[in-house]
């Protein structure tokens, strides 16, 4: 390893550990700057060109910033949200921006099962293969809120939607082959896997949408790793990552206290959304679990945290199945709840 590379790794450490300068726009600056392994080379200008990407999420911040992202990369790019309103502007202003693009608006609330069922079979009927999904969807509510299915309402749009989604759209997945993309958050670091139902469905004590919000992004990562080793001979790829502390409409509106104190350090929309971009664009080879932020694979764990518990993840991926009446993972297939 040549000197300037052993610099930039002590340079990207400490940027993790310091975290407010890592998930602010400082780390995503120093580390572009830096260059080489610890920030890798950006796609090929043309590197969708042919290709089709599934956006949910798509109508504001982060979402709708990796929709141009991937237009700009020349794929045909599909934008999923459930105002119909909000997505044909965003759609408007995409083909506004990338003339050439297509652009396909598809209509879609993810914290409904039913509805991403009926969604998921009709946009497999159109589409034969689909080569990115990135599962961006998200929500926080200040008091306990049920889907139309009877779920907590932050664990059906960020885990049970989510994972319906891809079970659904498994064989368009492969045709790609697909890379799938669960956008987590920095906050799951603080908040242990929940594993049995009252916790899963947060109905355990007073109700805290950020904890709530903290703990299905953890189940996030867990589930994307469950895919990863689930689809792992059929070359689909499957990850999970953090964009960083960024600007976004659903930070500013859920979080004004936080917006306000970390406001000079913020990262825009699109370098929130440049790690998930770039794992569709480019394929990188990834390992267990699966977890990125910055272009680069990172712990899941803080430095006093123990790994998963095998019996916790199990209890869960088993209750996210069962939810969701999708097939139990392989890996699970011979185990019990």
């Amino acid at each position: 390893m040549s000197a300037r590379s052993r610099v930039g790794s002590v340079v990207d450490t400490l940027l993790d550990r310091t975290v407010v300068l890592g998930f602010g726009s400082t780390g995503a600056a120093v580390r572009r700057r830096l260059g080489g392994p610890v920030w890798p080379a950006d796609p090929a200008p043309d590197a969708l060109v042919g290709e089709r990407v599934l956006v949910t999420g798509a109508t504001s911040g982060i979402g709708e910033a990796m929709g141009r992202s991937f237009a700009d990369l020349g794929a045909s790019v599909h934008l999923l949200g459930r105002n119909t309103d909000k997505l044909a502007g965003v759609a408007a202003e995409l083909r506004r921006a990338v003339p050439n693009a297509e652009v396909v608006e598809e209509v879609c609330d993810v914290g409904d099962l039913d509805a991403v069922t009926a969604w998921a079979d009709d946009f497999a009927a159109r589409v034969p293969a689909l080569h990115g999904l990135v599962h961006n969807a998200g929500t926080m509510t200040a008091e306990r809120e049920e889907s139309a299915q009877g779920h907590e309402l932050s664990l059906a749009v960020h885990v049970l939607g989510p994972h319906l989604m891809t079970s659904r759209l498994r064989e368009r997945l492969v045709a790609g082959p697909a890379s799938v993309v669960w956008v987590s958050s920095g906050g799951m670091l603080g908040a242990g896997l929940a594993s049995d139902p009252d916790a899963i469905e947060s109905r355990r004590g007073a109700f805290n949408g950020v904890q709530a919000y903290a703990r299905t992004k953890r189940m996030q990562v867990v589930l994307a790793d469950a895919w990863a080793h689930e689809l792992d001979a059929t070359g689909v790829r499957v990850e999970s990552m953090h964009p960083g502390w960024a600007a976004t409409p659903g930070v500013t509106s859920h979080l004004p206290a936080f917006a306000r104190i970390t406001g000079p350090v913020l990262r825009d929309a699109r370098e929130g959304a440049d790690t998930a971009v770039w794992l569709v664009a480019t394929r990188p080879e990834s390992h267990s679990p699966h977890f990125w932020h910055d272009r680069a694979q990172r712990t899941t764990t803080l430095g006093w945290q123990r790994p998963e518990d095998p019996d916790a993840v199990r209890r869960l991926l088993t209750y996210v199945t069962g939810a969701t009446g999708t097939a139990p993972f392989r890996a699970l297939a011979g185990s019990t709840a």
